[in-house]
């Protein structure tokens, strides 16, 4: 996988002699500018942080060997060619998800202290895991429209073009989306109530301290009835391969997780995929993601935890601003 690329500038593409070519900074800048944004829709469309990465990365190199005068809306020509590049690994990426070990979800992404590569695109709540996981009902081509429609606000019209489709296809495909993603069912949006940031942060918070303590009592508190968790550790770790479901599951579950946590493992409460999540570190090590979503009676319903180190390296890298993660 790729580091963090492009982050505060982007190296200018070179000629083919070596040398570097013209306006290649100017363009290196301009990249720069959309790069969060196009990193969100990335993100939104893969449920991967680093596959994103990858495909901002490929993104800036077709930016940087484009003629320039041929691109008269640098925006729109970027988010085109990064929309086809996450379409094309959707096809392969539901196959390898049908083969997975336990429960797949996708990749956690932290922010830093009030910022994030996520920052660009006001509605957080499109980042929460609830909607990723949602969106993996959809086609690669309707979860494509209803990103681009849902999260970044493009009209119909635009987005046809993006797509290379009708306008009057992108609105039915749209509309099947939007039908598909609002159906009750396992973790479905029906099943949740609404994001209440204070009350979120209060629960995690709760959690976070009842844990610590080991209070079995304090837990109960802040779980519903019916919580449901679900672990991934893409068998690379020990992880329940199933969802545990119900409040006195959950909590000896967790009991017994904690028995063989590793010595000098801390939890530390973080901003996750926009909303106040769970980080285990040890040190600067994050060992396992948390997020949480309340359930309609304003506990939380459902537990989305991810400690396969696979899907870590991003969170890692990030983690290193937050105060507590020097342990």
């Amino acid at each position: 996988m790729t580091q963090d690329h492009p982050h505060a500038s982007a190296p200018p593409h070179p000629a083919p002699d070596g040398r570097p070519r013209p306006g290649a900074e100017a363009d290196a800048r301009e990249f720069v500018g959309h790069r969060g944004r196009l990193f969100g829709l990335a993100y939104r469309m893969l449920g991967s942080a680093d596959e994103a990465e990858d495909v901002v990365q490929d993104a800036y190199l077709r930016w940087s060997g484009t003629d320039r005068g041929a691109v008269s809306h640098p925006g729109a020509w970027l988010a085109k060619v990064v929309t086809h590049l996450c379409l094309n690994r959707l096809t392969s990426a539901r196959a390898t998800r049908e083969s997975y070990t336990g429960s797949w979800l996708p990749e956690p992404v932290l922010a830093e202290a009030g910022a994030g590569p996520l920052e660009a695109v006001e509605r957080h709540d499109d980042v929460s895991t609830a909607l990723l996981l949602l969106l993996e009902r959809l086609t690669p081509a309707e979860r494509a429209v209803y990103v681009l429609r849902e999260a970044f606000g493009y009209p119909h019209r635009e987005i046809a073009g993006l797509l290379d489709i009708g306008e009057a296809n992108c609105r039915q495909l749209y509309g099947r989306a939007a039908r598909r993603v609002a159906e009750p069912g396992d973790g479905g949006a029906a099943r949740f109530g609404p994001p209440e940031p204070e009350r979120r942060r209060a629960l995690v918070e709760s959690f976070v301290a009842a844990a610590r303590d080991g209070d079995l009592a304090g837990l109960e508190k802040v779980l519903a009835q019916d919580v449901v968790w679900w672990s991934d550790g893409g068998g690379k770790v020990r992880a329940a391969l199933r969802p545990v479901r119900g409040r006195d599951h959950v909590v000896r579950f967790l009991a017994g997780v904690a028995r063989r946590t590793e010595e000098g493992t801390r939890l530390t409460v973080a901003e996750v995929n926009g909303a106040p999540g769970i980080v285990l570190h040890v040190g600067e090590r994050i060992t396992g993601v948390a997020t949480v979503a309340l359930h309609a009676d304003g506990r939380i319903g459902e537990v989305w935890f991810v400690s396969n180190p696979d899907k870590l390296g991003h969170a890692t890298r990030r983690f290193a601003a937050y105060p507590e993660a020097d342990g």
